[in-house]
């Protein structure tokens, strides 16, 4: 054989001659003063002892001095180099050192040369390579077969393992080469085809500890564990003794099923029989802490983990993940300390730790780990322990922290951007810094992942983004991401989030056939939240008629809700049925929106029927019950509700809802005592509490209360200033509304719709005419508030109460149709207050011609004729509202 040239030598060589100072290099110097023939026995011994280390620089030493004897010609020398660089996985060096073999290499060479490449996960190269063996040397062995399947299952490639076997069967090669078999039983389970590897198992004709190995852990691959622990007990029936690769497999069996608990402690015992608890390679005892944690049994647990003398890493780790997932953070920080004593911490517990730190907002801690990592110089290792910390302080909100150490960071890698990005866009304070960091990350040359893209997705959550929105939906489409529906996902969330859920609807058509219940949750929720509620129907239509896809809770809270606001009475309750039938009626969220629909129906039986047959209750059920009842004017019952409220503490939606029972039926005595419950709780300052309360005491006529409630209030709500604007106008105040809007104007809130029709209520009651047209003038040019039917109606009724029903007349005929529609009826309300009988008809006459069925307007006309003495008409007008069959409205009093 030829020396290598330096032009074809593997760097590794060169590496490791560069470095001849190193003890492996001079180690390996010391062979040249042996003789020839003992010189290629020692060459072949230190590198039969160098695979054990998995030192890449001994094997390159041991090479280099191969070449410099001449021993590298010896063939046992050159296949032991090659089967060492396959061990250390170093492909390349063994490519190059069997590509200059100057003699035809034998099927032993061949063997090791392609056994390099499976280990180091190159199956394609090694699969040319053994297509090359067999036509240039003509034959195989067993041994080339084994390697060949130990790649194909690495690769999970069934079909090449198939025509393996066939092969391996053609040549009469399986007959009585156990480890075949083994490899065979290895790789259709690994390849995802457990029945024919339970097939060549049984088929055997001899089995060792590894065929029962191979099954039981093949079992575990295919998601079987109890088949994988059928075989575990098949085993000891068997003449073979488990070891400790069978009980470690069989334990990971046992904790992904609960059925199991009871045989993993069997296998317990029978570990201890075994002598396995507690051995050099800690497999067994790693693996009893890790069945103990994934069973909620952290206790049993570490009393495994104190018995352990010769605990690893994996030891720690699996005892620190336990503590974590079960909530002992505590437990996990102490045990973490004790490892930095006796064990250096490797990158898996870090990770864990950090990400525990991370989660549970323990700040001062991960800065005292990052401390640590910077003292080692561990964060030059490797970037998932940076990208662990970034993750940590940005979940903490230490956003500057994770920003610094993310510009300082000496290995970043897209896991580090999409953290960051990720970090923002969970902050809404921070979408900006999320959307820079993006374009930060394209400006660097990397390729977006689909990682990368449900990171920055979330960042336009507002009209404003909707711009970058539709940039990062061409991202999508030019990175290849369009079909992935968790991308889709996001985007149509996106778009309904910014205000355009006709793009999100557009969407969702195109990936109708992958669709999954997120894409349409997204869509029926959206629509929902915007008000789209026929949509949404008709996108939970479709979906379940059309699609093989079930309604989940999430479905079903949005699409009651749609049912309620459009008053769908019969549609809400087939889903009700459909809810039974399904049996989701036990999610509470769902029960909670059934109470919400039938309110909203106003059927309180139904209400109260789903309520009491509701096994668990939450705050949120009893808070449906008295907010429904208080919506649907039965303040009493509402009441009734809350004094039941015994296993739970009122929050601010349960007594928001019961003052405004108290508001409904007047009952002041009863209002008071909530307030002193308000003040008791220190609930004072909550913004609805307090506008609450204030509307309250206005409507019991307790003005007085009401101002040292506002004035009193921490932060006013815009509610509280309406109310107290609409206190004032009720009871006669009116330029104090006035007084009160300015100083609201002045503090910075926002006038709404509600203001205004408060403040032109109030300029109404108090007979302020100029100062009401100038305010209805003012909310359209000045505060860009289009008027509402509500706000024509207080303008008529200011104009009605001052005698100017000429003036309202015309105001109401100069508005649009649609718009006048609703404001007749308070013209003619006018009207019959000022007694004004020919205006009164005229009124009335256009009014039934527009809705002949209200039975109001015959109400206000009869009374208009009552009022001046005209028993006849008034009689009259009752006559055809009885032949019409119309009832009058019930008038109802708060006064028992």
């Amino acid at each position: 054989m030829l020396p290598i040239s330096s032009a074809r030598r593997p760097p590794v060589v060169l590496a490791a001659r560069e470095s001849s100072h190193h003890a492996p290099a001079d180690n390996a110097h010391h062979l040249l003063d042996e003789t020839p023939r003992s010189r290629a026995g020692a060459i072949v011994r230190a590198l039969t002892a160098s695979s054990s280390t998995g030192d890449a620089n001994v094997v390159a030493s041991l090479h280099c001095a191969s070449l410099k004897t001449g021993a590298v010609l010896d063939p046992p020398v050159r296949t032991s180099l090659l089967t060492a660089y396959a061990r250390v996985r170093d492909a390349s060096a063994a490519q190059a050192l069997f590509g200059e073999a100057t003699v035809a290499p034998d099927v032993i060479l061949w063997n090791a040369a392609i056994s390099a490449l499976t280990l180091s996960r190159r199956y394609d190269d090694a699969a040319a390579l053994f297509r090359r063996m067999a036509r240039e040397l003509g034959e195989f062995d067993s041994t080339t077969v084994v390697v060949m399947l130990s790649g194909a299952s690495r690769a999970g490639n069934l079909e090449h393992g198939m025509a393996l076997h066939g092969m391996a069967a053609k040549r009469c090669l399986d007959a009585d080469h156990l480890s075949l078999w083994n490899a065979l039983v290895d790789m259709y389970a690994k390849c995802g085809d457990f029945f024919s590897s339970e097939v060549v198992f049984q088929r055997m004709p001899c089995r060792d500890t590894t065929s029962w190995n191979s099954v039981i852990s093949g079992s575990i691959f295919n998601g079987l564990s109890e088949v994988s622990a059928w075989y575990f007990k098949e085993m000891t029936r068997s003449i073979f003794q488990p070891d400790e690769v069978s009980v470690s497999s069989v334990l990971s069996a046992c904790s992904r099923l609960d059925d199991l608990f009871s045989f993993g402690e069997s296998v317990h015992s029978c570990a201890v029989k075994l002598g396995y608890e507690d051995t050099a390679s800690c497999s067994v005892a790693n693996s009893l802490m890790t069945f103990y944690s994934d069973f909620g049994l952290p206790d049993a647990a570490e009393k495994v983990f104190a018995s352990t003398s010769n605990r690893n890493s994996v030891s720690w780790n699996a005892m620190i993940k336990g503590l974590v997932n079960n909530g002992r953070v505590n437990g996990a920080l102490t045990v973490f300390r004790e490892m930095r004593l006796e064990n250096q911490p490797d990158v898996a517990t870090l990770v864990t730790i950090i990400s525990c730190c991370g989660d549970q907002g323990l700040v001062s801690e991960g800065r005292a780990i990052h401390g640590y990592i910077m003292r080692k110089g561990l964060l030059h290792e490797e970037p998932s322990v940076g990208n662990s910390l970034l993750d940590l302080y940005l979940k903490c909100d230490e956003s500057s922290t994770a920003s610094l150490l993310f510009r300082t960071m000496p290995r970043r890698d897209l896991i580090s951007w999409n953290t960051m990005i990720s970090g923002y866009s969970r902050n809404d304070s921070l979408r900006e810094e999320a959307q820079s960091t993006f374009k930060g990350l394209l400006s660097e040359g990397l390729l977006c992942s689909l990682t990368t893209m449900l990171a920055v997705i979330p960042s336009c959550s507002s009209p404003e983004e909707l711009s970058f929105g539709r940039s990062l939906h061409s991202f999508s489409l030019k990175y290849g991401l369009a079909s992935e529906v968790s991308a889709v996902n996001a985007l149509m969330h996106m778009y309904i989030s910014c205000g355009d859920p006709l793009a999100a609807i557009s969407l969702i058509e195109r990936i109708i056939p992958v669709s999954d219940i997120v894409s349409w949750n997204t869509i029926i929720v959206g629509c929902t939240q915007n008000g789209l509620y026929k949509d949404a129907l008709e996108a939970f239509q479709f979906m379940h008629s059309s699609l093989a896809i079930n309604p989940d809770s999430i479905t079903l809270v949005s699409i009651l809700s749609a049912c309620g606001n459009l008053n769908l009475q019969s549609l809400g309750k087939s889903i009700h049925c459909t809810i039974l039938k399904q049996l989701l009626a036990s999610n509470l969220r769902v029960k909670n929106a059934l109470l919400a629909m039938y309110f909203r129906y106003g059927d309180t039986k139904s209400a109260e029927l789903v309520f009491y047959s509701m096994g668990d209750k939450n705050l949120c059920s009893w808070n449906c019950m008295i907010s429904g009842f208080a919506q649907n004017n039965k303040g009493w019952r509402a009441l009734q509700f809350y004094q039941k409220m015994e296993d739970h503490v009122p929050n601010e939606i349960s007594i928001v809802g019961i003052i405004c029972a108290c508001t409904q039926l007047g009952d002041y005595r009863q209002g008071k005592n909530i307030h002193g419950h308000v003040v008791r709780s220190g609930l004072q300052n909550n913004v609805f509490i307090s506008a609450s309360l204030v509307d309250m005491y206005c409507k019991c006529g307790r003005l007085d209360i009401a101002v040292r409630v506002f004035e009193a209030s921490a932060e006013k709500s815009i509610a509280g200033w309406n109310s107290m604007i609409s206190a004032f106008g009720f009871h006669g105040h009116g330029l104090k509304s006035i007084e009160l809007f300015s100083k609201m104007i002045d503090s910075g809130t926002k006038a709404t719709r509600s203001t205004f029709i408060a403040l032109l209520s109030a300029c109404s009651h108090s007979g302020l005419i100029d100062e009401g047209w100038k305010y209805y003038r003012l909310m359209s040019e000045n505060f860009g508030i289009i008027p509402t039917q509500e706000h024509h109606v207080c303008i008529v009724d200011m104009l009605g109460r001052a005698g100017r029903l000429q003036e309202a007349q015309k105001f109401v005929e100069s508005l649009p149709s649609q718009q006048a529609h609703g404001v007749w009826g308070a013209l003619l309300n006018a009207c019959s207050s000022k007694s004004e009988l020919k205006r009164g008809e005229s009124v009335a006459k256009h009014l039934l011609h527009l809705e002949p069925e209200n039975s109001g307007y015959y109400v206000t006309i009869s009374n208009l004729y009552a009022h001046r003495d005209m028993w006849n008409g008034a009689i009259q007008v009752r006559s055809i509202l009885q032949d019409k069959g119309l009832v009058k409205p019930h008038g109802h009093s708060i006064v028992g």
